[in-house]
């Protein structure tokens, strides 16, 4: 059996400047945060970036290591519009590709199944078509008609956070969404997974376990143990979304010098004296899971 059990240093010296990342997740909510920070205290720079996004584009951004972005939303669900995008967006810092929710599901499968392009009806008479120059309108041999032609998100790497996995890659996820997780998996060439808990492999044994697993281990290249690795995110059914610490993050991005405090606070640290500065795991656990 191989053991892809590795640390969170491993998995960032993986990454080179100018890579294509995906973060799985969605706004706050089971995003790899723990592996986020870690890239956060890194020298990488240039990254483009693939995420239905929420702090972990933020913080990317106010650490100038973004050089592109594609995304459908970035939110904080509470905060509609996640402060630290907004500055990177509205100032100009990052190149943009925003395309519909369902385009980035497509975009991302296309990627899975090693195929240029999906033909949709998404998009067809809007401005995703016009102001994405990359993304054409394609006609159709069987009916005549046009398609939008979404083309592959190809990723270099992914990184995504479940509640289990074991030392093979096996991953559970036990929430009430896989969200794009699955395709993340299956569309990039390396895929890091962070868990709660690292498991025996016999955890996966039983009707009902096999069930929560969504992509084969083989499309795991390492999985990473860090408990509490999503706060402030949610990791449903384990704990919710940290609504004081995202009110203190967002408030940050209205302060001079905000975001280097916040960084100074709980950036530059292990991941174990970040848990005790936001409360510890017990703390983490008590957090309410957010309503669907």
């Amino acid at each position: 059996m191989v053991n892809k059990v590795m640390n969170a240093k491993d998995v960032v010296a993986s990454i080179k400047d100018g890579m294509t990342i995906g973060i799985g997740g969605w706004g706050p909510r089971r995003k790899p945060m723990a592996l986020v920070r870690e890239l956060l205290r890194s020298d990488l720079k240039d990254l483009t970036v693939v995420s239905y996004g929420g702090a972990d584009v933020g913080m990317l951004c106010a650490a100038g290591k973004v050089k592109k972005l594609i995304f459908a939303f970035v939110t904080l669900d509470f905060i509609p519009l996640e402060p630290y995008f907004r500055k990177a967006r509205q100032n100009g810092e990052i190149e943009v590709v925003e395309i519909d929710e369902g385009q980035m599901v497509l975009g991302l499968k296309a990627a899975a199944m090693r195929v240029p392009y999906i033909p949709t009806r998404i998009g067809l008479g809007s401005d995703l078509v016009k102001h994405n120059p990359g993304i054409r309108v394609i006609d159709s041999p069987y009916d005549k008609k046009e398609w939008v032609a979404m083309p592959a998100i190809e990723l270099d790497v992914a990184l995504l956070h479940v509640d289990k996995a074991d030392a093979r890659g096996v991953c559970q996820i036990s929430g009430p969404d896989v969200y794009m997780d699955d395709l993340y998996a299956r569309a990039a060439k390396k895929t890091y997974v962070s868990c709660d808990e690292l498991v025996e492999s016999s955890s996966f044994e039983s009707a009902d376990s096999a069930r929560l697993v969504f992509w084969e281990r083989s499309e795991t290249t390492g999985v990473v143990h860090l408990p509490g690795g999503a706060h402030p995110a949610s990791n449903a059914p384990l704990y919710g979304f940290d609504i004081k610490h995202f009110k203190e993050y967002a408030a940050s991005a209205k302060e001079d010098g905000g975001w280097e405090q916040y960084v100074q606070k709980y950036v530059q640290c292990s991941q174990e004296e970040y848990l005790e500065k936001v409360g510890g795991m017990d703390t983490i656990k008590r957090l309410p899971l957010p309503v669907f």
